[in-house]
């Protein structure tokens, strides 16, 4: 199980994978939600100028963000800087990056040509896109490496749609809090913290650190109208506490220190039992069990996001446990 780690893009998420680097993570994957974090590309081109080993990308970016031949040329520049070798690019139909901006995620179709022609793009082909021809035309190395540009592809799925987008592309795959096994490379993302020794998961530390993961599993039955079936005691209390916000701005609220921290409506229902429960808060011996679980179930690298205000602490803790 290869061990790497994800950030929720912030203007110390370089210097966090810089950190990552030497604990011996593999990958670091920056969040591209441009509604809640700093932009995605100048954070990875950061992390490049100050690590030597570790693959960097976003994770994942959204083609309605960006214009594909934009999207090329910030590959292109990281590339430049971090060499080909350590690039990779994630790309996924929006959940945070478009639901926190009130757009439902893209129909899967979307994604693929988008996928395309940004492949083609980086090989140094013609394309048509909007109704006009264009190719990647920097002439030498002083604008950008010389095309084909390639770098690992990593797609973030949960569906057949999705599956099948990744397989037509060639990519890993990427899933949350599920394993799938019918991929050669299965990146996990999972969330939490490891306690210390006799630490309460519901301490204000844990919650600090963890408790987000808690809140993302309301937003998401919200967002998905599947309430009662991943909070079906107390479920409905907790999204009672959004009624008040008018729906066309609902979003707003739910992604309120969305994967960062937890907002002050979901706060009285993070409770250490709903820690322990979600796995967010454990042990480091039954985070050990968690990821041999997470393994056998098809895995076959772990993104771990750490959060809350000592980022470093979570990173050194979470490999020590893995490691362990």
């Amino acid at each position: 199980m290869k061990m790497s780690c994800a950030f929720a893009t912030s203007l110390e998420s370089h210097e966090h994978a810089r950190i990552a680097e030497s604990l011996g993570y593999e990958r670091a994957f920056f969040y591209d939600s441009p509604a809640l974090y700093p932009d995605v590309w100048v954070q990875l081109c950061r992390a490049a100028e100050i690590t030597d080993r570790i693959k960097l990308g976003p994770g994942v970016l959204i083609p309605s963000l960006r214009h594909p031949m934009v999207t090329a040329a910030a590959i292109s520049t990281l590339a430049s800087i971090a060499g080909q070798e350590r690039v990779m690019v994630g790309v996924g139909s929006g959940f945070t990056g478009r639901l926190s901006m009130g757009k439902r995620p893209l129909p899967w179709a979307k994604v693929r040509e988008y996928t395309l022609t940004l492949q083609a793009l980086l090989r140094g082909e013609e394309v048509e896109w909007d109704g006009g021809i264009m190719t990647m035309m920097g002439p030498d190395d002083r604008f950008g490496p010389a095309r084909p540009i390639e770098v690992d592809w990593v797609v973030a799925a949960n569906g057949p749609k999705g599956y099948g987008v990744t397989r037509e592309l060639g990519a890993e795959v990427l899933t949350v809090l599920v394993p799938n096994a019918d991929f050669a490379s299965s990146v996990i993302l999972d969330f939490g913290t490891v306690l210390d020794e006799g630490e309460d998961p519901g301490s204000e530390r844990a919650i600090e650190a963890a408790g987000h993961g808690a809140g993302i599993v309301l937003h998401w039955a919200v967002e998905h109208g599947v309430l009662d079936e991943l909070l079906p005691e107390q479920g409905r209390q907790w999204a009672a506490a959004y009624d008040d916000v008018p729906p066309e701005k609902r979003h707003l609220a739910l992604h309120d220190r969305h994967l960062v921290a937890v907002n002050d409506r979901d706060r009285p229902f993070i409770s250490g039992e709903l820690m322990a429960k979600s796995g967010l808060a454990l042990t480091a011996s039954e985070w050990r069990d968690k990821i041999a679980k997470l393994e056998a179930g098809g895995s076959t690298e772990i993104a771990y996001q750490p959060a809350g205000p000592d980022i470093p602490r979570e990173l050194e803790k979470f490999a020590e446990a893995m490691q362990g």
